[in-house]
């Protein structure tokens, strides 16, 4: 801090002021001068340094200043109150930046001018006091003031605010029926508005009408419309404003053109092109920002080309451009998802150098290290959390559970949750479901149901994906009655269950060939108000099938198609494999011919069914004419397709044919499998044919 001379003035203090980059510095000079003996600031030092004190971290110091130049009666112009006015405005202080207006001559020794009144409502308007700003609009009649352009430019802010964009479009065209001639503002504000409620052709509209006005847009409006396209998921619009805008004569790409087309190109999953702008940018000498950077970066990681994502951070970093906590989070995700633990370690140091770590960072590095199967190593990051000064959330704990059952470490993962119960850790159901899916897989269901109070003690709600995945589990195990009490305690757990709920109970019920229960649940759904879909139907009518109630599948099957429903191609696949193997093949047939009528497309699946149900039937010309369709549909047979016609010919005794067919799998890059070799040398055996 420079010393002062015994006679100070403010040319002196004012320029000391204007060398202090610093604010805090500035502010602690101006403190100094105002201590020293016999010095009174001058209007031009209360001016410099209220524009200093605008940033929020200095604003409370904005009112000392008010204060002293009340005391001092400093008289200053207009515009050091509009500075204070200002400053309260962008800080959303309303009703401060109206007392000085109020007291404007008692405390600088100045009128309001129209000036002071368009900041004003300005500063009711951003604080999103519309009602008050309109009433103190009406104010400047009563008082005689007149509205110029700026106010009639914030009256169409206040419009838009309100979502009342028709009416500050009348606004607009009054203006100019007024003859004051909107300007470039005018429009930027009501395009702004109007590509932010998502109607960026309304803008577009209001853009092609200012050349005809004699007007020419600006940077700003460009960027806004292709911004508002991108945001509208209207790439094609987005690339055309971007194309006009390179076509102007006056008008230029600035670092926001740069940063919107990267941004808006990287959601859109257009790599490449992002690439190309960012060269565009640096060619054109544009200097890159941090969030040109981040975006890039978050780009090509969710792309999976964390090699180009780490080619942009290493340019990043030589241009001195210092990342912060969202861009090393971002490459941290790239790395881990790439499978490069050695990279993501060497970033990591790097972030805990910078301080750059958080409980994001936490989860995204643990994740990766689970994913990798590098678990001795992510519980050695786990450790570090609480060292760190980090607290884990829910995420955390869910991302470590889960991560510890994926790898087969249940036990520890048993041991945490119940650590993280008894210390108040934050939980929530993600956690759980990954220890009750792994008490699951290893058949421990007996555990499931004290995890399951457990998780209800902990204010952690079950909910229809975990109820789902625990009737799966019940029914694979044969524990068809558990799973009903499940199903039947999921309306006392303060939750329905969903259609997916009904169609795993009905299936299982089914193939218990436990028809009539499952039966009930379809009318209780029915009841409850969910429609039976395609896959309830094909789930009951595989069932019937199965259970060798073929009349009540086709009954099924007819109501079905009487409720207007479109079969899918698994439920066509269904029906055909149901009656293939009740001997009805030819009824199938018919039924394979219909499908394309239905506009569904047989696969591969459909047939093989056929085929097979053919060959049962002893047709082996019928069987070899689906054959021939599988290749005209452009389908590539599977082993399946050759294991079926091989068995179908040997059982027609043709095990020369069938050996074609081998050798035809075999140049096709088809491998047999051990049923390929078990159908032929059975055939041969059986039949004495030589090899």
């Amino acid at each position: 801090m420079a010393e002062f001379p015994r006679s100070l003035s403010p040319k002196r203090v004012l320029k000391l002021l204007k060398a202090e980059k610093n604010p805090h510095s500035a502010l602690a000079v101006f403190d100094s001068a105002t201590r020293h003996p016999g010095y009174a600031h001058s209007p031009s030092v209360f001016h410099h340094i209220l524009r200093r004190l605008v940033d929020p971290r200095f604003i409370a110091h904005v009112s000392r200043v008010v204060e002293l130049i009340r005391a001092q009666k400093c008289q200053c112009s207009e515009d050091v109150a509009l500075t204070v006015i200002k400053a309260y405005a962008k800080n959303s202080m309303a009703d401060k930046a109206l007392a000085v207006f109020q007291q404007m001559d008692d405390i600088f020794g100045c009128k309001p001018g129209i000036r002071s009144y368009n900041s004003l409502l300005n500063a009711l308007i951003e604080s999103g006091q519309w009602d008050r700003a309109e009433s103190f609009l009406a104010y400047f009649e009563m008082v005689g003031v007149t509205p110029n352009l700026q106010t009639y430019n914030i009256l169409i802010k206040i419009s838009c605010k309100k979502q009342q964009f028709e009416k500050a479009k009348v606004l607009l065209d009054w203006i100019w029926n007024k003859g004051l001639n909107p300007d470039v503002f005018s429009y930027g504000t009501l395009i702004n508005g109007l590509a932010k409620a998502g109607c960026p052709r309304n803008a577009l509209d209001l853009f092609d009408e200012m050349p005809m006005r004699g007007l020419e847009p600006d940077v700003m409006c460009y960027n806004i419309l292709i911004d508002g396209f991108f945001k509208k998921g209207d790439f094609v619009k987005a690339m055309e404003i971007w194309e006009r805008l390179l076509g102007a004569s006056s008008v230029y790409p600035n670092v926001v053109t740069y940063n919107v087309m990267i941004n808006g190109l990287s959601k859109c999953r257009m790599f490449n092109d992002c690439l190309e702008i960012w060269n565009r940018m640096k060619k054109n000498e544009r200097h890159c920002d941090l969030f040109t950077y981040s975006t890039l970066i978050h780009g090509l990681c969710e792309a999976g080309n964390v090699d180009g994502a780490e080619r942009v951070y290493k340019e990043m970093v030589e241009r001195g451009v210092s990342p912060d906590i969202v861009l090393y989070n971002s490459m941290l995700n790239g790395f881990c998802r790439a499978g490069k633990v050695k990279e993501g370690f060497e970033l990591w140091e790097m972030m805990g150098k910078d301080g750059c770590r958080n409980v994001v960072s936490y989860n995204i590095f643990l994740r990766g290290l689970f994913d990798s199967g590098k678990v001795d190593e992510a519980m050695s990051i786990w450790e570090l959390l609480p060292e760190k000064g980090c607290c884990a959330d829910s995420t955390t704990y869910g991302v470590l559970i889960h991560g510890l059952c994926r790898n087969g470490y249940l036990t520890k993962a048993l041991w945490i949750l119940k650590e993280a119960e008894n210390g108040e850790g934050d939980l929530d159901a993600f956690a759980y479901t990954s220890v009750i899916n792994g008490l699951c897989k290893e058949g421990r269901l007996d555990e499931v149901a004290q995890v399951v109070d457990r998780m209800d003690k902990h204010g952690c709600k079950m909910n229809p994906h975990v109820c789902n995945a625990l009737l799966n589990w019940f029914i694979r195990a044969s524990k068809l009655e558990d799973a009903i009490r499940i199903f039947g305690e999921m309306g006392a757990k303060g939750f329905s269950p969903t259609a997916v709920s009904y169609n795993i109970l009905i299936n299982g019920l089914c193939k218990a060939e436990r028809f009539s229960e499952a039966y009930s649940f379809v009318k209780e759904m029915l009841e409850k108000g969910w429609k039976p879909d395609v896959i309830t139907y094909s789930l009951l009518m595989d069932g019937l099938f199965q259970g060798k109630k073929m009349d009540m599948a086709l009954n099924l099957w007819h109501q079905f198609l009487n409720k207007a429903f479109k079969p899918d191609v698994t439920m066509y696949n269904v029906m055909i494999h149901g009656l293939c193997s009740a001997g009805k093949v030819e009824v199938a047939l018919q039924l394979y011919f219909k499908m394309k009528q239905w506009n569904c497309i047989p696969n591969l699946v459909t047939h093989n069914t056929l085929m097979e149900g053919l060959y049962k039937a002893r047709d082996c010309e019928k069987a070899s004419e689906i054959w021939a369709l599988i290749l005209k549909d452009g389908l590539q047979p599977d082993i399946i397709s050759y294991n079926i016609t091989l068995k179908g010919l040997c059982s027609c005794l043709r095990i020369s044919d069938a050996i074609g067919y081998l050798n035809h799998a075999l140049d096709h890059g088809i491998l047999p499998t051990a049923i390929t070799w078990d159908i032929l040398v059975r055939a041969v055996l059986s039949n004495g044919a030589s090899t």
